[in-house]
């Protein structure tokens, strides 16, 4: 029972190490990666006049320049992707609707399935030019919808 012995052994020290081990605290979390999101709705709309309508949520934290929630849709070639308005984001922390608008130029989009990507991005002032700096990102499969 030499074998026996030592694994009881091996259990008991293991088990008074941890009882003496300081307790564990949980790593800080990056309160930007929680506090920041931007979400798409699964729906879309396709007016009758071509318009497309892209919605969603966001929540950012405060920021130096103006922030907006940008869109941009993609049917058949997910490597063209086309752009559907803007919307100036409230970052003050709380969750907010977006609602982007847009009739892309060069395509005709059709109910159905398509790919939105939806990012919240910031115009930070430096020098002279404003440079993007972005908070959040999100890609959706979505079904686009007439009406």
């Amino acid at each position: 029972m030499p074998v026996r012995s030592a694994a009881l052994a091996t259990a008991a020290g293991a088990g008074l190490l941890l009882l003496t081990a300081p307790a564990a605290t949980a790593a800080p979390h990056d309160a930007r990666l929680v506090a920041e999101s931007v979400t798409v709705d699964p729906t879309g709309r396709i007016a009758a006049d071509g318009s497309i309508t892209l919605s969603g949520t966001y929540r950012c934290t405060g920021g130096t320049g103006p922030v907006y929630v940008s869109s941009t849709v993609s049917q058949s070639d997910p490597s063209a992707r086309y752009g559907v308005g803007g919307t100036r984001a409230v970052c003050d922390g709380l969750e907010h609707r977006w609602v982007n608008t847009g009739t892309p130029d060069t395509v005709v989009l059709k109910p159905g399935a398509a790919h939105v990507e939806a990012t919240l991005m910031e115009l930070r002032p430096m020098g002279i030019v404003p440079l993007p700096s972005f908070h959040a990102r999100q890609g959706q499969d979505v079904t686009l919808t007439a009406g």
